[in-house]
């Protein structure tokens, strides 16, 4: 029975790095469970491995609990085996898992070992290298729920449940901020202005006073 070996990266962590070993025979739902065993994540999510490209450009779709729209128009993982889908000593499959949230992997075949250890339980993962990235409920910082990724830089962003189709509401707030300075910078302005006058008149007034002692 020959062994593949596959090394997983995040496309955006390439520092995470999983290597894991499997039977020709086992399924691409195996290879799915394997891989979150490795990151921790909850793996009773809609998922799918595209056939790939040298330049992880998607093939054909094997997918897990696809959604209804897609049931007709897909594989699925529990009932495709690996051996089926390996055409090239390198072969490549591109990974989405959990479309609601989705993190993209670059699963690549680095290694075709003949035969199977007896002492090894397979799917056997071979190689870990760095923290998966953290995952948290949206509105529970404390619940971990691979559904949902730890904010960063943009956590006021969060906060606010932004959407990218927020992006007009966002800018309408900036403007009415910039709009709201220039208006207080105008009342300033016409206090100035205002009290300016009322000097030059007083001004004007004390010049005329001392003509007429003249």
């Amino acid at each position: 029975m020959a062994i593949y070996k596959f090394k997983i990266t995040f496309e955006d962590f390439d520092d995470v790095v999983r290597e894991i070993d499997i039977k020709s025979n086992q399924t691409f739902e195996d290879l799915h469970k394997a891989i979150h065993k490795s990151t921790g994540y909850n793996a009773e999510k809609s998922s799918s491995f595209y056939v790939s490209t040298d330049n992880w450009l998607k093939g054909d779709e094997i997918a897990y609990l696809p959604s209804e729209r897609k049931k007709d128009r897909v594989v699925l993982m529990e009932n495709s085996k690996l051996s089926g889908f390996i055409e090239d000593p390198h072969q490549k499959f591109y990974y989405t898992y959990n479309f609601d949230r989705p993190f993209d992997f670059h699963v690549e075949l680095i290694k075709i070992i003949l035969d199977a250890d007896p002492h090894i339980e397979y799917p056997f993962l071979a190689r870990s290298s760095g923290e998966a990235p953290k995952i948290i409920l949206q509105n529970s910082p404390q619940a971990v729920d691979p559904g949902v990724v730890v904010p960063g830089e943009f956590d006021f962003l969060n906060e606010l449940n932004f959407v990218p189709e927020d992006t007009d509401e966002l800018e309408a707030m900036g403007e009415m901020g910039i709009n709201e300075e220039e208006r207080e910078e105008d009342d300033e302005t016409e206090s100035a202005d205002e009290f300016g006058d009322e000097f030059s008149d007083t001004e004007g007034f004390e010049e005329d006073t001392h003509k007429d002692d003249y």
